[in-house]
């Protein structure tokens, strides 16, 4: 597993880099504090393309690849994991079943989005449907100029700001479940109440109700019943990114925990010369690397088209359990200042815990590592 990277993944990297540096750093506590959209970053990750780096030039994107989608998932993770987290849900499932399944009404609203001004977002857990997708409860009744909608969704990532919605639905016609676009201004649509999180603050999320929603035929993503099947030939890289959105925030913590134990003194010299200071960042490095390398193996085989769901899963939950265990590592060598809400330790620890949800809890990821051994 050979990872030297390309000029152009080089310059990607660095593009980003020089980015969060100079526009995400100097706002990220206030993005963790004020709770809201970062709707001006969100824009301007937008001019830098990155909505579109999976997507052909055929269709407005700039066809990189999936290493580096996570190269510059690294970096805007390390900055700030609220406005990874809404950039990366606009990159990937928000926009990938309009560009997969849309006629040339949808793709409008695609193009906008690669864009950054239109906002996405997607609707698939409920209130009693989260790892469980096929306990879903939402209904479309299939009419003969298109279909009425209606059901209760929960932790819709970006809905408060939203513009459209894909939602997960049934309907009598087949046991699966069916793709629909929703513009968030029909009638029918109604925002709920939003959800107050521990971190990932800035990542704006609420339930939507969809009460009698009329669509029209062409609102159908694909065909009915096989919203499953769609939904799986992105799962790789939603853990894959998932993967990469832990290792930035990971990296973030173990920096900061470093500079900081290179500058504290106590007993007369810096902490990071004690022994089990110095063991602590050993481990850290070691989770770090072998996260980053392992997620960068699961990209490259997504890039050659090869088998990677079982390669995604490991990254995944290798990646995220790795990230809480740093940040946590982390904010112990700050002792009482990483409990303190003036170092950006508290933040970090806080938002770990998101990357152990997205693409599958840890538990879920187990269960579906050890069906493949049986394989």
């Amino acid at each position: 597993m050979n990872f030297e990277l390309t000029d152009i993944q080089k310059q990607i990297r660095q593009t980003f880099r020089e980015f969060v540096n100079r526009k995400v750093l100097p706002r990220a506590k206030a993005i963790d504090e004020e709770r809201k959209f970062p709707m001006q970053l969100f824009r301007e990750v937008g001019k830098l393309g990155f909505f579109g780096m999976r997507y052909p030039e055929s269709a407005g994107g700039s066809q990189m690849d999936i290493v580096s989608y996570c190269l510059a998932v690294f970096e805007l993770s390390r900055g700030s994991l609220s406005l990874a987290a809404v950039c990366t849900m606009q990159s990937l499932m928000a926009t990938y079943f309009l560009y997969r399944l849309g006629d040339e009404e949808i793709k409008t609203w695609f193009h906008e989005a690669l864009e950054g001004e239109k906002i996405g977002g997607i609707c698939m857990t409920e209130p009693n449907a989260g790892s469980d997708l096929f306990g879903i409860q939402s209904r479309a009744e299939v009419l003969e100029d298109g279909f009425i909608l209606n059901g209760q969704k929960t932790w819709v990532t970006s809905a408060p700001v939203a513009d459209f919605f894909t939602v997960l639905a049934k309907t009598e016609q087949t046991k699966g479940l069916s793709i629909f676009f929703v513009p968030s201004r029909l009638e029918g649509v109604k925002i709920g109440k939003s959800i107050e999180k521990l971190g990932v603050r800035g990542s704006v999320t609420s339930e939507v109700y969809l009460d009698q929603v009329r669509l029209p035929a062409n609102y159908l993503l694909g065909d009915l019943g096989d919203g499953t099947k769609y939904l799986v030939e992105i799962l790789a890289e939603i853990r894959i990114m998932t993967a990469a959105l832990s290792i930035g925030v990971a990296t973030a913590a173990f920096e900061d925990a470093l500079q900081y134990a290179l500058e504290r003194k106590q007993f007369g010299q810096v902490i990071y010369n004690f022994q089990a200071v110095k063991m602590k960042f050993a481990e850290m490095k070691v989770q770090l690397e072998t996260a980053r390398h392992y997620t960068l193996y699961a990209a490259s085989l997504s890039d050659q088209n090869l088998p990677r769901h079982q390669e995604s899963m490991i990254a995944k939950l290798y990646a995220s359990e790795c990230a809480n265990s740093i940040c946590d590592q982390a904010s112990r060598i700050l002792a009482s200042y990483g409990f303190a809400e003036e170092y950006s330790l508290q933040r970090y620890l806080r938002d770990a815990r998101f990357t152990l949800i997205g693409g599958g809890t840890s538990e879920i990821l187990k269960l579906n590592i050890a069906k493949e051994l049986k394989k």
